[in-house]
């Protein structure tokens, strides 16, 4: 799944940067959004972000693009590694900027883990 984010002045600190925290934000709704559809009507939580460092600095009014594929469906859970890229230049001179691969959990309606086959 590809998905696009436009970096606005109230995503930046002070130098006129992306703030880590949106960057993760986002990464995190680009996951949700991911397990979502490919798992209609479940309901999921975020439980784990693998390492995170960043890896370039974001300026306001960059167009970021989201590349979302799954990597592992378990039990109760599904892996999608996500990756951030700088849409405002060329594909051929696409670099990651970002990456990291979230763990989504099916939950019930009291939040407990649930099974993805039920």
């Amino acid at each position: 799944m590809e998905n696009y984010k436009l970096v606005l002045p109230e995503n930046l600190n002070q130098f006129g940067y992306l703030f880590g925290g949106y960057l993760l934000k986002f990464v995190d709704e680009i996951a949700w959004i991911a397990a979502t559809l490919d798992y209609p009507g479940y309901h999921f939580v975020t439980i784990a972000m693998d390492q995170v460092e960043f890896r370039k600095s974001v300026r306001g009014g960059t167009i970021l693009k989201f590349v979302c594929q799954k990597t592992k469906t378990g039990n109760t859970s599904v892996r999608y590694l996500v990756e951030v890229y700088n849409a405002n230049v060329q594909p051929a001179d696409y670099e990651t900027m970002f990456s990291t691969t979230v763990t989504m959990v099916r939950v019930d309606e009291y939040g407990k883990k649930k099974p993805l086959d039920t």
